[in-house]
């Protein structure tokens, strides 16, 4: 529960631990333009170390983070291949084309995956070639907005066609956590399949701010540079870098309750007469379902919940989507089921 209200919206809602607060208020800060935040200069290499890269860059939002990866990959018009319905092409408001230039190739996403013969094929193999574009990186989530999850088989067939072409990839990592948790691998298992990988410290893992954009010494560096562009040129962030620190030290070893919750959920809600569940669907914290034959619509259920204090979202192409996190317990999901089984 949050500020008295369970809220199922999404786990972008958690506020900071106890824990993460103390540590904000004695965090040692610094400049970080001038590199003196020695906090944020901690949580940087800490990411970089957990991901086994050579350097990370601290940033304020992951799609600041998607973006100036675009941004540092490629030259204007050149291609960046990715699913249909990612977050870069879905939920960044068209910044690659405002920002980076990007002409955006996007492939099906096919039961979670782009076809990997559809990936291959959309490649740009001719660069002498002057009627064509160059494909200058490929790009997916792991785990994604859907609640998909790409296996390591998967994340290497695509490395491979990468190098193959010797193109980059760059991986939307904003819930890897809960992809590692999934496959139970740690995400370094994860990591040798991306050149740079953007990891979201607020979502699920409770910091108030930030993500963190990981890759070679020589690619950071440049980030860095095209950072100071976005406007992302912070002061004495270290403040908010030292709750990065303990999201990502602390915060992955308690997902799998997360996971566990959206199960319970799942079969909670099987037991709602006019609702469609999508339990194959279920593999992280989130869960899907459909209003079928259901006695309220999704703006009215939206309206129902929010008067007895339960944040929802309403449809979104026809689906409804509810999320687990810290601050969801098994309790709260019962009072929900109760809720919508007595809606008329």
């Amino acid at each position: 529960m949050i500020n008295g209200k369970i809220d199922l919206r999404s786990d972008t809602v958690t506020v900071p631990t106890n824990a993460m607060r103390e540590a904000m208020s004695q965090a040692v800060v610094g400049d970080d333009v001038y590199g003196d935040d020695a906090t944020v200069n901690e949580l940087e290499q800490l990411a970089a170390n957990m991901f086994g890269k050579e350097a990370g860059l601290f940033l304020p939002t992951g799609t600041m983070s998607n973006q100036l990866a675009l941004f540092t990959h490629i030259q204007r018009g050149e291609d960046v291949i990715l699913p249909d319905n990612c977050h870069i092409i879905c939920h960044e408001g068209g910044a690659s084309a405002i920002i980076a230039g990007a002409q955006l190739r996007s492939i099906p996403n096919v039961n979670g995956e782009m076809p990997l013969d559809l990936v291959e094929h959309y490649i740009r193999k001719d660069p002498e070639d002057i009627h064509q574009t160059k494909t200058a990186l490929i790009t997916y989530e792991n785990a994604d907005s859907d609640g998909q999850v790409r296996s390591l088989e998967y994340m290497k067939s695509i490395k491979e066609i990468a190098d193959k072409y010797e193109i980059p990839v760059h991986l939307d990592g904003a819930r890897i956590f809960n992809g590692a948790t999934y496959l139970g691998v740690g995400v370094k298992e994860m990591a040798q399949y991306a050149d740079t990988i953007s990891v979201c410290m607020s979502k699920g893992l409770c910091a108030p701010v930030g993500s963190i954009l990981v890759g070679s010494r020589k690619f950071i560096a440049l980030a860095r540079r095209k950072r100071k562009i976005l406007g992302g040129g912070m002061r004495q962030v270290g403040i908010l870098a030292a709750a990065g620190i303990l999201a990502l030290g602390e915060m992955p070893k308690r997902l799998q309750e997360d996971h566990d919750n959206a199960k319970y959920l799942v079969t909670r809600l099987k037991e709602v007469k006019g609702l469609e569940v999508f339990e194959e669907r279920q593999k992280i914290n989130m869960v899907f379902f459909r209003l079928k034959d259901y006695p309220l619509d999704s703006a009215a259920l939206v309206r129902y919940m929010a008067d007895h204090d339960v944040c929802i979202n309403g449809e979104d192409n026809g689906l409804m989507r509810f999320v687990t996190h810290c601050y969801v317990s098994k309790e709260e999901i019962d009072q929900v089921v109760e809720l919508l089984k007595d809606a008329r």
